[in-house]
Protein backbone atom coordinates (compact mmCIF):
# COMPACT_ATOMS: atom_id res chain seq x y z
CA UNK A 1 0.00 0.00 0.00
CA UNK A 2 1.74 3.06 -0.89
CA UNK A 3 1.49 5.92 1.66
CA UNK A 4 1.06 9.49 0.22
CA UNK A 5 1.24 13.27 2.35
CA UNK A 6 -1.03 13.17 4.72
CA UNK A 7 -4.51 15.78 4.45
CA UNK A 8 -4.74 18.17 7.01
CA UNK A 9 -8.60 17.79 6.90
CA UNK A 10 -8.01 14.01 8.38
CA UNK A 11 -7.42 16.63 11.75
CA UNK A 12 -10.47 18.42 11.33
CA UNK A 13 -12.72 15.59 10.83
CA UNK A 14 -11.54 14.07 14.19
CA UNK A 15 -11.57 16.70 15.44
CA UNK A 16 -15.47 16.89 14.36
CA UNK A 17 -16.11 13.59 15.40
CA UNK A 18 -14.17 13.98 19.10
CA UNK A 19 -16.12 17.00 19.13
CA UNK A 20 -20.03 15.40 18.86
CA UNK A 21 -19.23 12.94 21.47
CA UNK A 22 -17.56 15.33 23.51
CA UNK A 23 -21.22 17.95 23.03
CA UNK A 24 -22.83 14.65 24.02
CA UNK A 25 -21.32 14.34 26.82
CA UNK A 26 -21.96 17.92 28.46
CA UNK A 27 -25.76 17.39 27.45
CA UNK A 28 -25.93 14.65 29.25
CA UNK A 29 -24.34 16.78 32.37
CA UNK A 30 -25.93 19.48 32.19
CA UNK A 31 -29.37 17.78 31.34
CA UNK A 32 -28.69 16.08 34.56
CA UNK A 33 -27.89 18.93 36.63
CA UNK A 34 -31.22 21.04 35.20
CA UNK A 35 -33.48 18.29 36.79
CA UNK A 36 -32.66 19.68 40.32
CA UNK A 37 -33.97 22.78 38.92
CA UNK A 38 -37.07 21.34 37.14
CA UNK A 39 -38.02 19.00 39.66
CA UNK A 40 -36.57 20.41 43.30
CA UNK A 41 -39.26 18.85 45.53
CA UNK A 42 -39.05 14.96 43.41
CA UNK A 43 -34.95 15.05 42.92
CA UNK A 44 -32.76 15.98 45.77
CA UNK A 45 -29.34 16.65 45.16
CA UNK A 46 -26.21 15.29 46.90
CA UNK A 47 -23.46 17.63 47.15
CA UNK A 48 -20.70 14.95 46.38
CA UNK A 49 -22.09 13.44 43.19
CA UNK A 50 -23.02 17.07 41.90
CA UNK A 51 -19.11 17.74 42.50
CA UNK A 52 -18.49 15.01 40.52
CA UNK A 53 -20.50 16.29 37.76
CA UNK A 54 -18.60 19.55 37.52
CA UNK A 55 -15.16 17.72 37.93
CA UNK A 56 -16.57 15.23 34.94
CA UNK A 57 -17.30 18.64 32.79
CA UNK A 58 -14.19 20.69 33.70
CA UNK A 59 -11.80 17.53 32.91
CA UNK A 60 -14.05 17.23 29.53
CA UNK A 61 -13.85 21.07 28.97
CA UNK A 62 -10.29 20.32 29.38
CA UNK A 63 -10.03 17.25 27.25
CA UNK A 64 -11.65 19.43 24.44
CA UNK A 65 -8.62 22.24 24.87
CA UNK A 66 -5.40 19.77 24.79
CA UNK A 67 -6.91 18.22 22.02
CA UNK A 68 -6.16 20.92 19.82
CA UNK A 69 -2.27 19.39 19.96
CA UNK A 70 -3.28 16.49 17.82
CA UNK A 71 -2.82 18.73 15.16
CA UNK A 72 0.99 17.90 15.48
CA UNK A 73 0.53 14.32 14.98
CA UNK A 74 1.95 13.86 10.93
CA UNK A 75 -0.38 10.95 10.17
CA UNK A 76 -3.58 9.71 12.17
CA UNK A 77 -4.28 6.16 10.74
CA UNK A 78 -7.40 4.55 11.94
CA UNK A 79 -5.66 3.00 15.17
CA UNK A 80 -5.72 6.43 16.42
CA UNK A 81 -9.02 7.49 15.44
CA UNK A 82 -10.56 4.20 17.13
CA UNK A 83 -8.16 5.14 20.21
CA UNK A 84 -9.24 8.86 20.43
CA UNK A 85 -13.14 8.29 19.69
CA UNK A 86 -13.22 5.62 22.51
CA UNK A 87 -11.40 7.77 24.75
CA UNK A 88 -13.89 9.97 24.28
CA UNK A 89 -16.80 7.54 24.58
CA UNK A 90 -15.42 7.23 28.24
CA UNK A 91 -15.96 10.43 29.01
CA UNK A 92 -19.96 10.28 27.76
CA UNK A 93 -20.02 6.84 30.08
CA UNK A 94 -19.21 8.67 33.13
CA UNK A 95 -21.70 11.00 32.78
CA UNK A 96 -24.26 8.55 32.05
CA UNK A 97 -23.17 6.79 35.31
CA UNK A 98 -23.86 10.41 36.98
CA UNK A 99 -26.48 10.89 35.56
CA UNK A 100 -29.03 7.55 34.60
CA UNK A 101 -32.16 7.73 32.97
CA UNK A 102 -34.29 7.36 35.70
CA UNK A 103 -33.95 6.52 39.98
CA UNK A 104 -36.57 4.28 40.58
CA UNK A 105 -34.51 1.73 41.74
CA UNK A 106 -32.42 4.11 44.57
CA UNK A 107 -33.68 6.10 47.22
CA UNK A 108 -31.99 9.07 45.76
CA UNK A 109 -28.75 10.36 44.00
CA UNK A 110 -26.40 9.78 47.45
CA UNK A 111 -27.97 5.99 47.21
CA UNK A 112 -27.43 5.70 43.16
CA UNK A 113 -23.63 7.32 43.62
CA UNK A 114 -22.67 5.13 46.10
CA UNK A 115 -24.23 1.50 45.34
CA UNK A 116 -23.18 2.82 41.63
CA UNK A 117 -19.03 3.80 42.95
CA UNK A 118 -17.11 1.18 41.42
CA UNK A 119 -18.57 1.42 37.74
CA UNK A 120 -18.10 5.05 38.04
CA UNK A 121 -14.63 5.11 39.58
CA UNK A 122 -13.56 1.69 38.05
CA UNK A 123 -14.18 3.81 34.50
CA UNK A 124 -12.63 7.28 35.83
CA UNK A 125 -9.42 5.21 36.67
CA UNK A 126 -9.57 3.90 33.30
CA UNK A 127 -9.75 7.65 32.01
CA UNK A 128 -6.67 8.29 33.63
CA UNK A 129 -4.59 5.36 32.20
CA UNK A 130 -6.01 6.08 28.67
CA UNK A 131 -4.99 10.12 29.44
CA UNK A 132 -1.34 9.00 29.59
CA UNK A 133 -1.66 7.03 26.07
CA UNK A 134 -3.48 9.83 24.79
CA UNK A 135 -0.50 12.09 25.33
CA UNK A 136 2.05 10.28 24.40
CA UNK A 137 0.58 9.79 20.84
CA UNK A 138 1.27 13.68 20.70
CA UNK A 139 4.96 13.15 21.04
CA UNK A 140 7.87 12.08 23.69
CA UNK A 141 8.70 15.71 23.53
CA UNK A 142 5.33 17.02 24.54
CA UNK A 143 4.81 14.20 26.98
CA UNK A 144 8.24 15.00 28.98
CA UNK A 145 7.27 18.75 28.98
CA UNK A 146 4.92 18.23 32.05
CA UNK A 147 7.93 16.50 34.01
CA UNK A 148 7.37 14.23 36.61
CA UNK A 149 4.35 15.87 37.80
CA UNK A 150 2.12 14.62 35.14
CA UNK A 151 2.70 10.64 35.51
CA UNK A 152 2.56 11.05 38.89
CA UNK A 153 -0.40 13.07 38.75
CA UNK A 154 -2.42 10.13 36.83
CA UNK A 155 -0.68 7.68 38.98
CA UNK A 156 -2.15 9.15 42.08
CA UNK A 157 -5.48 9.78 40.27
CA UNK A 158 -5.86 6.42 39.11
CA UNK A 159 -5.10 5.18 42.58
CA UNK A 160 -7.67 7.17 44.31
CA UNK A 161 -10.13 6.14 41.97
CA UNK A 162 -9.28 2.87 43.03
CA UNK A 163 -9.63 3.31 46.43
CA UNK A 164 -13.11 5.37 46.02
CA UNK A 165 -14.24 2.37 44.20
CA UNK A 166 -13.68 0.69 47.06
CA UNK A 167 -14.63 2.55 49.83
CA UNK A 168 -18.28 4.04 50.71
CA UNK A 169 -16.80 6.61 53.00
CA UNK A 170 -18.58 10.05 52.60
CA UNK A 171 -15.67 11.47 54.16
CA UNK A 172 -12.86 10.39 52.32
CA UNK A 173 -15.58 11.02 49.16
CA UNK A 174 -16.00 14.61 50.05
CA UNK A 175 -12.07 14.71 50.70
CA UNK A 176 -11.24 13.33 46.83
CA UNK A 177 -13.55 15.40 45.08
CA UNK A 178 -12.71 18.82 46.76
CA UNK A 179 -9.35 18.17 46.66
CA UNK A 180 -9.42 16.91 42.73
CA UNK A 181 -11.30 19.91 41.70
CA UNK A 182 -8.66 22.36 43.50
CA UNK A 183 -6.16 20.51 42.06
CA UNK A 184 -7.78 20.05 38.53
CA UNK A 185 -7.93 23.92 38.02
CA UNK A 186 -4.76 24.16 39.31
CA UNK A 187 -3.21 21.77 36.92
CA UNK A 188 -4.90 23.72 33.98
CA UNK A 189 -4.08 26.80 34.25
CA UNK A 190 -0.05 25.94 35.49
CA UNK A 191 0.57 23.70 32.40
CA UNK A 192 -2.53 24.09 29.38
CA UNK A 193 -3.27 27.99 30.25
CA UNK A 194 -1.64 28.85 26.90
CA UNK A 195 -1.40 27.22 23.40
CA UNK A 196 1.01 28.12 20.93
Amino acid sequence: MEHSTPDPAIFGHVRIVIGMVVSLTVARLLTGVALFIQHPGKVKAYPVHLAWGAFLLLFLLHFWWWEFRLQALTTIGFGVYLFLISYCCLFFLLAVFLFPTTLDDYAGYEDYFYSRRKWFFGAFALVFTVDLVDTALKGEAYFGSFGYEYPVRNVAFIVLCLTAAWTASRRFHTAFVSLGILYQLSWIFRAFDMLE
